[in-house]
């Protein structure tokens, strides 16, 4: 077993602040995972979804505003469909989330109707945060959602998601959702109650009460899972997923179910991920940084880096020397110099086989000699996440 945390007696300021900010948040995203939401044989389980909403509608009655974002569907589903455990391919996964998705949903809103509480599925994918349309309407209709005093309990719709296009796991979902919606705070809830300086389970090791910034995660072994196999998180997922939300301003806590009424009282449990200083980003551009592969890459010569890199320029034709992969126009692709390494990821606006028409090109040339439809960019600097 772990050692008792001795740095309990201090606790840093940043910290408490922090924490009280929780208790005080006037919008929480609230993220659940599916092992803390379902029996070892993959049913629901009626009892801790029944003290969750007990939770989250205490946080109401206080006047917070509640966004759940839900794991939990294709592992209530497997039970129904007689599967032994979570599938591999994704028509199975698609096929385990559309049953269980309905069972994950009207248990919710049996409970939250116990507390005089209307549930709202909402079923987000990838897209809907890429294109600037539907990420404004999943904005503007989870906003209307809270101000008729719903609980939205979002998902990633696992029944159209595809492997190259998905956000991974509900934890990176959750920390965008955070940002989309300007939560104020970010509770992030699993099987495991805090972040540990190494292996639970080993003698010696402590729970990390404060991160501040990336150099306290520094000679941490974050590697690991959950303790069951019905979700597709670990805690290297939830670090990074705070990350994002901190990167967006957002304050995190990182705990387990069990103590979720103790962390959005801003009681010290579990890690506290203190936001960062400075101006959020869009949301594209975290989910260009953290939520998705580049599906080829553009590779760039040293002046075409510069220009993106320090200059936060649109890459231009001129300056790319070669390129990779198979694409389409508006997939996200890897930046490189010519060492290889990637510098940033952008939504190209052209498909792979044209582009070695284009390189060196100058976009008048382009439109003077291809037409005025060649005269753009090839990734425009409001597509663009410097890495």
């Amino acid at each position: 077993m772990h050692s008792a945390d001795t740095r309990q007696q201090y606790v840093d300021p940043l910290e408490a602040d922090g924490r009280r900010a929780v208790a005080e948040a006037r919008r929480v995203v609230v993220k659940v995972g599916s092992s803390s939401l379902t029996t070892p044989d993959g049913l629901i389980d009626a009892g801790r979804i029944r003290d969750l909403v007990a939770d989250l509608a205490a946080r109401r009655a206080l006047g917070q505003e509640v966004i759940l974002v839900s794991s939990g569907a294709v592992a209530a589903g497997m039970s129904p469909l007689g599967m032994a455990r979570r599938p591999r391919d994704l028509a199975a996964q698609q096929a385990a989330a559309s049953v269980g998705q309905g069972l994950l949903v009207a248990a919710y809103t049996a409970e939250l109707a116990a507390h005089g509480l209307t549930a709202a599925q909402v079923l987000l994918t990838v897209e809907d945060m890429m294109r600037r349309v539907q990420h404004r309407n999943a904005q503007r209709t989870l906003r209307r959602l809270l101000d008729i005093g719903a609980l939205p309990i979002v998902n990633e719709n696992d029944t159209v998601a595809t492997h190259e296009i998905r956000f991974g796991d509900n934890d990176r979902l959750a920390a965008l959702v955070a940002h989309l919606m300007r939560a104020d705070a970010l509770v992030l809830l699993s099987d495991v109650d805090a972040l540990y300086d190494g292996n639970p389970s080993e003698e010696g090791t402590s729970v990390v009460r404060l991160v501040r910034d990336r150099s306290d995660l520094d000679g941490i072994d974050i590697g690991g899972s959950g303790k069951r196999g019905v979700g597709t998180g670990g805690m290297v997922t939830k670090v990074d997923s705070a990350r994002i939300a901190t990167e967006a301003g957002v304050p995190t806590v990182l705990t387990s179910a069990a103590n979720a009424r103790a962390a959005l009282a801003g009681e010290r449990v579990g890690t506290f991920f203190a936001p960062a200083d400075g101006r959020r980003p869009s949301a594209r551009q975290l989910w260009l940084a953290h939520a998705t592969a580049g599906r080829g890459s553009l590779v760039l010569d040293p002046g075409a880096v510069e220009a993106v890199v320090r200059e936060k320029a649109s890459l231009l034709p001129a300056g790319v020397v070669k390129v990779w992969g198979e694409f389409s126009a508006g997939d996200p692709v890897d930046l490189r110099d010519e060492s290889g390494a990637v510098v940033a990821r952008g939504l190209v606006n052209y498909d792979a086989a044209e582009v070695p028409d284009l390189m060196g090109r100058s976009t008048r040339w382009l439109a003077r000699e291809m037409g005025p439809s060649y005269e753009r960019e090839l990734v425009h600097r409001d597509d663009l996440v410097v890495l």
